[in-house]
């Protein structure tokens, strides 16, 4: 997980990254400790919630992780987190204590444009290098809404059916993983249904949040779909190639403004599977 402050006055938009599989062990996106990638962790933490549930620790969780499933992370420009160390992975770093500030959401909409073929090869060579011959895209969307970092995103696969996720800013790409094909075949869930890749927010503005993530999925499903916070509401995720990918604008409906060691959460997004008969066969909120 990582928070970024960048260096703007005390109303500066901060954003945060949460590999899904992580939050799918958690429940919740933890602030103000050090939590290692790739493991199974417990916590009972409290809770800051609104009408979409943005789920926030009030109170640091004691998590245990195996550290010989952790990634080796970057960190960003601006990110105020430490890299991943070889197989200890990097964890969040504050020089302060962080306040939540609650806010109710609102999803606003969830409609994303297709990016042309010769944008999306520009977007896998900058995000994979010489590695981008390798894999085709199954997946090439812009968001609802662009925030200063992220505008869309392309999830491609091999012929290995090996998958990476590259967010996108123009026709720029990177990848939150080190090396982007991390994420293949390590965040499952217990019933091996769903495989989560990466999830991201960010605020857009004052009262915007955009979220996105992808993952990918087994024969078994037939439907993917996405709820936020409390709100048992779900929306329809895009699938193509055995992957997902959905993003959403939400909106407070009211300016969000914040002081120093504060930030705005946006709302926990839950996954969903539905098998061709319809019946649920996985529920983020209840499973693990």
């Amino acid at each position: 997980m990582r928070i970024n402050p960048e260096d703007k006055p005390a109303s500066a938009r901060r954003s945060w990254g949460l590999p899904l599989g992580i939050a799918a062990g958690v429940a919740v996106v933890s602030v103000g400790a050090v939590t290692a990638f790739g493991g199974h962790a417990t916590a009972k933490p409290e809770f800051v919630t609104t009408a979409l549930g943005a789920g926030i620790p009030t109170s640091s969780p004691t998590a245990s992780a195996s550290p010989s499933a952790a990634p080796t992370h970057s960190a960003t420009p601006g990110s105020s987190a430490a890299p991943g160390t070889g197989s200890g992975g990097g964890g969040l770093v504050t020089s302060s204590p962080v306040t939540p500030v609650p806010v109710t959401w609102t999803f606003t909409s969830g409609k994303t444009t297709p990016i042309d073929a010769g944008t999306v090869t520009k977007i896998l060579a900058s995000c994979l290098g010489s590695a981008a011959s390798q894999y085709h895209a199954v997946i090439a969307v812009r968001t609802p809404v662009a925030s200063s970092d992220w505008d869309g995103a392309v999830v491609a696969v091999n012929s290995a059916a090996q998958y990476v996720q590259c967010e996108t800013k123009g026709d720029q790409g990177t990848s939150q993983d080190s090396p982007p094909t991390f994420i293949n075949n390590r965040l499952w869930n217990a019933g091996h249904t769903i495989e989560f890749f990466d999830s991201f927010g960010e605020a857009v503005g004052q009262g915007q949040y955009l979220s996105l993530g992808a993952g990918h999925y087994t024969s078994k499903v037939a439907k993917v779909t996405i709820s936020y916070g409390s709100n048992p509401t779900e929306y329809p995720a895009i699938m193509a190639g055995g992957a997902f990918f959905y993003a959403s604008d939400m909106s407070s409906g009211t300016s969000v403004s914040s002081g120093p060691g504060s930030f705005v959460p946006g709302p926990d997004p839950y996954i969903h599977a539905y098998n061709a008969a319809g019946q649920e066969i996985y529920n983020q909120v209840k499973d693990s």
